[in-house]
């Protein structure tokens, strides 16, 4: 009986580990660009960079999730346990988008930046596109964020 109830709780911890995992509520900042607002969470410690979106089923109109690095390097994305499809923009210590790169769920394929970044923006796949958002764009906004690169 104690073995049956040792594996229970056993797989149980198991099945919960993603949430568990996951990092307290993140901040919110309002940024833009080109004239849109974003309302995005800040990932800015290695836990909440790691856990990302994963497991959320949807994202409100608008929203993404803003990566903040310690220092310009050379990062790449992937969507394991990623539900939503999403787009990343990479971009530069300035806020200027480097590259854009459209990322499927549930998938292991790498998706980096052209040149050391210092921040990424996930949004809902394809809302760069529709909103005419290219490289070169600038994230306006960053300066609300705190630390990290400048």
């Amino acid at each position: 009986m104690k073995r049956v109830l040792a594996s229970l709780l056993a797989a149980a911890l198991f099945a919960a580990a993603p949430v568990l995992a996951q990092p307290g509520p993140l901040r919110k900042v309002d940024l833009s660009i080109d004239m849109r607002v974003i309302h995005a969470e800040v990932a800015d410690s290695v836990a909440a960079r790691m856990q990302g979106l994963m497991y959320r089923t949807s994202l409100a109109p608008n929203s993404g999730m803003l990566f903040v690095y310690e220092q310009p390097a050379m990062e790449c994305m992937w969507m394991k346990n990623t539900l939503v499809p999403l787009s990343v923009a990479f971009m530069d210590d300035k806020g200027t988008i480097i590259n854009i790169a459209r990322m499927q769920p549930q998938t292991e394929d790498s998706h980096c930046t052209e040149r050391p970044a210092s921040y990424a923006l996930e949004m809902e796949q394809g809302w760069f596109a529709r909103n005419g958002i290219r490289p070169g764009a600038v994230l306006l906004g960053l300066d609300r964020v705190g630390p990290g690169p400048r």
